[in-house]
């Protein structure tokens, strides 16, 4: 899913989503509930008419970026009050609160309220935040009435393999249309992060999706679907676009390297993105050496595109049940 924080995917318009094929995007609660305001987005229609995405859209909870903002965040069993990172207003979201907010958006899929287990933590710590977010989860189900919305879980249990474990069983009782593990990607080593992945992905229920949340590279992608693991979404591509970061079959470019100071060629060879097609390593350094706007938003389709085409290698392999080739890659 590519991440649409403030109602909008960075340096992308609607039309080059869809041009690569993307199907679904991500809303932060947090982000849009501060401004321009979930009350104001749901009077002109929701979030999918207010920023002209007739597609499915996923918000997250608001809990991470309520966590990782605030140093000085007061949590309690009721909820968590805090302060707005942009002008230092009180404010407090309990976990009705954020499906309140999430309903007011109209997200298709939205988070249940929890609390991600910072990096690193000992286990007292983490114990305390798996309790809490397993109450919150319940409260959260209670609070979606009638909803057509579908509310995802999440897993947390830190890097304690026996605590993801008890973390699953709690939230699989809830009963959830889908799953999410959550706290992974938080500064834990690649190798860690797999093995947890490993092992809570299938004690999550085979029929209903499996999301890990905040994940990542172009590896990461292909090791966690071949573990178990249906979506993703990461900030990765637009962020490494704008600093001039392409990921390519054989890895990454940095195209303000001077080598592609008089390169004609594209930026990729066999690309299909818009920019490949029309547009030259040697003139794209030139726009964002210059800091043209323009650079962030062909470098942007380039990268929204591999990952779209990686992820869509992805689903080949799965289908027919062979090894995975980047060749296959179609926006289909």
């Amino acid at each position: 899913m590519p991440v649409g924080t403030q109602a909008t995917v960075k340096a992308l318009t609607r039309e080059d989503l869809e041009s690569f094929g993307a199907q679904i995007i991500l809303g932060n609660t947090y982000h849009l509930y501060l401004r321009p305001g979930h009350e104001l987005i749901q009077s002109l229609g929701g979030l999918h008419k207010f920023m002209n995405w007739p597609y499915p859209l996923l918000t997250d909870s608001g809990g991470y970026q309520v966590f990782s903002l605030n140093q000085l965040a007061k949590v309690t069993e009721e909820g968590v009050t805090f302060q707005s990172h942009l002008d230092g207003s009180s404010h407090f979201i309990s976990p009705e609160r954020s499906i309140e907010i999430q309903q007011a958006l109209g997200a298709d899929i939205i988070m249940a309220f929890d609390e991600p287990t910072p990096y690193p933590s000992d286990i007292s710590k983490t114990e305390k935040s798996l309790k809490l977010t397993t109450l919150w989860a319940k409260r959260c189900k209670k609070a979606m009435g009638s909803s057509t919305q579908a509310l995802f879980g999440i897993v947390q249990g830190g890097m304690y393999p026996d605590l993801r474990k008890i973390s699953a069983e709690q939230i699989i009782e809830i009963d959830f249309p889908g799953y999410a593990i959550g706290g992974l990607s938080v500064g834990e080593e690649n190798n860690l992060m797999y093995d947890i992945t490993e092992h809570i992905a299938p004690l999550l229920p085979a029929d209903k999706p499996r999301y890990l949340m905040g994940v990542g590279t172009p590896e990461d992608l292909l090791k966690c679907s071949s573990l178990g693991v249906d979506m993703f979404d990461c900030v990765m591509p637009t962020r490494h676009a704008r600093n001039g970061s392409l990921f390519v079959k054989e890895g990454k470019i940095n195209i303000k390297n001077a080598k592609y100071k008089s390169d004609p060629g594209p930026i990729e060879p066999d690309c299909s993105c818009y920019t490949c097609l029309n547009y030259s390593r040697a003139y794209l350094r030139h726009l964002i050496m210059a800091g043209e706007i323009l650079a962030m938003h062909l470098l942007t389709i380039h990268n929204s595109t591999f990952y779209q085409q990686w992820m869509a290698s992805i689903r080949k392999a799965i289908e027919r049940d062979i090894p995975f080739n980047m060749d296959w890659a179609d926006s289909n």
